[in-house]
C-alpha cells in the first residue's frame, strides 16, 4: 500500500521535474551500437471524427448520412486526398502525405475500444488503463510498459508532455512531466467583470427589456457552465492542437537528442464536435490542419531517429456515422488509429472495414470496431519495442492477440 509520505515525496519529485526547463535537463549521450526504440502515444481527447480523417469515399451511405459534413470525393473541390482501396485523407492533413508516400504512415480503420461506453471519461480511462470495461485497474499501460522495458532507465526514460500526469502513466514507476502549450478559454466582452457590471447597472429596472437582459444573462451563464463541464470532461485538461503544432519541431529535436528517452505521451483536446463541425473547411478542418502540421514537423524534426520512433495516434471512440441536426456528429464507437515511423509498413489502410450500411452499423448508428486498439499496441510492443510475449502480457494483462496484423516491416 502506498503510504501518504511516499505519495507526497513522489508528487514533489514529479513537480520538480515539471518545473525544470528542458534546456537544464542533462540529456543522455547516445550509446554505442543500436539505438533503443521509442514509442510516442498521442491521445486525441474528445473523440475525433475518424470517418472524416480517413474518408470512405466509395461508401454511398457515408454521403447519404452526412449531407453537410462529408468530405467530397477525390477530384472534387475540397475533396479528400486519395490514398488506397476507396479511402482518402482529409485535405487539411495534406502535410502528412509525404509520409504516406514514403511508406512511414499507415492507418488502422474501424479500430477502437471493444467497450461500448460513450462517456469520454470512462472511454479515456479504459484506453489509458489498457483494460476496457475494468474500472478497478490501478495503473496505466504505459507505466506498466515502463516497468517491462529491459536495461537501465533514467530520469527522462518516460516523459509526459502536458500539464498533469495522465492516467496512462499512473503507477509505481517514475515519469517526468513537462507542460506543453497554453490552455485558456476565450470569453465574450460581456464576460469581463467591468463590462458585465456596467450592463447590469444599465438594465437593473423592472421593464421588459431589463427582464429580457437578465434572463439572457442567466441563460448564457447556465449554457457556459454546461458547455465548460462537457468540454472539460471531453478534453480532460489537455491543450488543443495549436500548442503541439507550434512546439513540435523543438520537441522532436529534444526527443531525438536523448537516447535514454523511450516513452512519451501527449494528450490533445478539442475534438468533441457536436456543433458546426464543418467538412473540408470549418472547426474540425482547422484543428486537423494544426495537428497535421505538428505531426509532420515532429516527424521531420526527428530526422534519422524517426526510424527508431513510432508515433501512435488514438482517440477514445469515434463519432456517429450520420450527422446530427446541429451540423455536427455525436459520440460513436469505431474510429481510426494512426501509425507513423518506426519501421511501419506504411502506405496502407489496415484492419477489416465493416461498411456503413445501416444493417452493418454498431447499434444501428456507429462504425463497428473490428480491430481492438490493444491489437495495435500489442503488436507495437512485440515488433517495434522488441518485448517478449510474457512482457507484452504484463502490459496488456486481459488481452490475447489472435494473429499478426502485419503492421511492421520484417
Amino acid at each position: 500500500m502506498l503510504s501518504r509520505r511516499h505519495f507526497l515525496k513522489r508528487a514533489a519529485s514529479l513537480a520538480a521535474w515539471a518545473a525544470l526547463p528542458w534546456s537544464t535537463v542533462a540529456w543522455a549521450a547516445p550509446g554505442a551500437g543500436r539505438r533503443r526504440k521509442r514509442l510516442v502515444t498521442i491521445l486525441l481527447r474528445g473523440a475525433v471524427d475518424g470517418l472524416n480523417v480517413v474518408v470512405p469515399h466509395r461508401e454511398k451511405a457515408y454521403y447519404e448520412g452526412r449531407p453537410g459534413v462529408a468530405i467530397p470525393p477525390p477530384g472534387s473541390p475540397g475533396g479528400a486526398i486519395d490514398l488506397a482501396d476507396g479511402f482518402g485523407l482529409h485535405p487539411a492533413l495534406e502535410p502528412l502525405l509525404p509520409f504516406w508516400r514514403d511508406g512511414t504512415l499507415a492507418f488502422v480503420h474501424a479500430s477502437g475500444s471493444p467497450d461500448s461506453s460513450r462517456s469520454h471519461f470512462d472511454a479515456q480511462d479504459f484506453m489509458e488503463s489498457g483494460t476496457p470495461g475494468k474500472k478497478s485497474t490501478p495503473d496505466g499501460w504505459m507505466n506498466r510498459l515502463l516497468g517491462a522495458l529491459p536495461g537501465p532507465g533514467g530520469p527522462t526514460r518516460a516523459v509526459n508532455f502536458g500539464p498533469t500526469m495522465p492516467r496512462i502513466f499512473a503507477g509505481p514507476h517514475s515519469v517526468a512531466s513537462q507542460p506543453l502549450g497554453k490552455s485558456a478559454g476565450k470569453g465574450m466582452p460581456l464576460d469581463r467583470p467591468k463590462v458585465s457590471e456596467a450592463f447590469d447597472r444599465l438594465y437593473d429596472e423592472d421593464d421588459a427589456l431589463s427582464r429580457a437582459y437578465r434572463e439572457g444573462r442567466q441563460a448564457r451563464a447556465k449554457l457556459m457552465e454546461d458547455l465548460a463541464r462537457d468540454m472539460q470532461e471531453a478534453d480532460n485538461g489537455a491543450p488543443g492542437p495549436d500548442g503541439f503544432s507550434l512546439e513540435a519541431a523543438q520537441l522532436a529535436r529534444l526527443v531525438a537528442k536523448d537516447d535514454g528517452l523511450q516513452l512519451a505521451f501527449l494528450g490533445i483536446g478539442g475534438w468533441d464536435t457536436h456543433v458546426n463541425q464543418g467538412a473540408a473547411e470549418g472547426q474540425l478542418a482547422n484543428r486537423l490542419k494544426t495537428l497535421g502540421a505538428g505531426l509532420a514537423a515532429f516527424a521531420s524534426g526527428l530526422g534519422p531517429a524517426l526510424e527508431d520512433t513510432l508515433v501512435i495516434v488514438l482517440s477514445e471512440f469515434g463519432r456517429t456515422a450520420r450527422e446530427n441536426g446541429n451540423g455536427g456528429t455525436d459520440h460513436g464507437h469505431g474510429n481510426v488509429a494512426w501509425l507513423l515511423g518506426g519501421g511501419v509498413r506504411g502506405g496502407r489502410i489496415l484492419g477489416r472495414w465493416p461498411g456503413l450500411e445501416e444493417e452493418k452499423l454498431y447499434e444501428g448508428r456507429d462504425l463497428e470496431v473490428t480491430t481492438d486498439f490493444r491489437a495495435v499496441v500489442s503488436e507495437t510492443l512485440a515488433r517495434h519495442m522488441g518485448l517478449p510475449a510474457d512482457a507484452v502480457r504484463s502490459v496488456l494483462p486481459h488481452f490475447r492477440p489472435s494473429a499478426s496484423m502485419g503492421l511492421f516491416r520484417a
